[in-house]
Formats: structure tokens, sequence, C-alpha cells
């Protein structure tokens, strides 16, 4: 059996932007990947609403995903394939970062994955990085418009598509831009609705069986 670790923050958590809660299992784009792969494999969600990508965040609390990928990758040990989609909470208006900045976040992050692989794991798994679904337009009316600093953090998330797959030839990453697929919700600007999160569930599956 093949095991898949999710890593990611509220897109993948699945956070549903009319409700504001979490979709359920039918919903999720990871367990739609589980349902559509099948029981050859165990997908492992690994979701967290706010999570960055190496950002200490005093305001929302422990969400420095460097720090806890490690920790996480051990717990998770073995897997096959760890699928990342970070980014957007890095776009967030108190952390002032340029695509590039976020790029370089993503840098060090798959460096250390790249380590861990090699030397704790004799390269045993893969690496899918997924650009995530850009900051839409809607972020001008949203209840999150403030902490995302408005059309700033759509110009950002926009841009991130190229550095990520630059990123992902560098450091011999699989690759998939989600914005060529699935949009967010203009409920909040920022979360996938149902029918998204469940688009994005087929894609990714899709995509892992084509790489057999």
């Amino acid at each position: 059996m093949k095991r898949i670790v999710c890593f990611g923050d509220s897109l993948t958590w699945g956070y549903d932007p009319e409700k504001r809660v979490r979709f359920g299992e039918d919903i999720r784009w990871t367990q739609v990947l589980q349902k559509q792969l099948g029981k050859e494999y165990t997908v492992i969600e690994e979701g967290q609403n706010g999570r960055t990508i190496a950002t200490e965040d005093p305001a929302e609390g422990e969400k420095n995903g460097l720090k806890y990928l490690e920790p996480c990758m051990e717990s998770q040990s073995p897997f096959d394939l760890l699928i990342i989609m970070l980014g957007i909470n890095d776009c967030k208006r108190k952390f002032a970062y340029s695509a590039m900045d976020i790029a370089g976040e993503m840098q060090i992050m798959l460096e250390k994955v790249q380590a861990y692989n090699h030397f704790r794991c004799k390269d045993a798994f893969k690496v899918l990085l997924v650009s995530p679904p850009p900051v839409s337009e809607a972020i001008g009316k949203s209840w999150l418009g403030d902490s995302f600093g408005y059309e700033n953090a759509r110009k950002v998330s926009l841009e991130l598509a190229q550095w990520y797959k630059t990123l992902a030839g560098m450091y011999d990453c699989d690759y998939l831009d989600a914005a060529q697929y699935v949009q967010v919700s203009d409920a909040d600007g920022i979360h996938m609705d149902a029918e998204n999160q469940k688009k994005l569930g087929k894609v990714i599956a899709e995509h892992i069986k084509k790489q057999k």
C-alpha cells in the first residue's frame, strides 16, 4: 500500500468559505483523492488553518510549516509521496512579502525535504509541489480582505506559479499548477468551494496515476 502525505494550509484542511467550518470527508480534496486512488493508497491529511511556509505568526499561534514539517515526516514515515501546497497565508499584509520572498521560503522548505529524503529515507519518496489557486478579486470585499491586504494579496498570489514551477525543476519535484483547474470562491476570495475541492482531488488523482 502506498502512502501519500498532503501538507498544506486551510485549502488542504478543507475550510468552507461560506459556512466557515470544515467540509465533510466526501468533499475535501484529500478525501476525494483517496476515493479516486482506491484501496492501494492511504492519503494522510496534514492541513492546518493559517499555516505559513516558514514564517512565525505571533498573532495566530504555531503556524510555521517549516518547523512542523520534519516532525510530520518522521511521524508519518514511511510514505511514498509528499504533496506540498502552501503559500497563500504568506501573502498576508502583515508579512509584506513579494512572490520572490515566498518562493525563497519554499526553496528553504524543499531543501529541508530533499535533505531528509536523501539522508534519512534513502530517497524513498517523491514530492509533488502544487502552486495554490490564487486569491480572487473578491478579496476586495471579503471579511478576510483587511488581513490579506486586498488587491496586493491577489497580485502576489498570481505570481507564485511561475516561481514554484522553477523551484520544482531545481529540486527535481513533480509540479502542478492548481490554478489551471480550480479557483477559489468569491464568498471570501481565499478558499475553494465544494465543487472546486472535489475537482482538485480528481485532478491530483489523475496526475498521480499518470506518474506511475
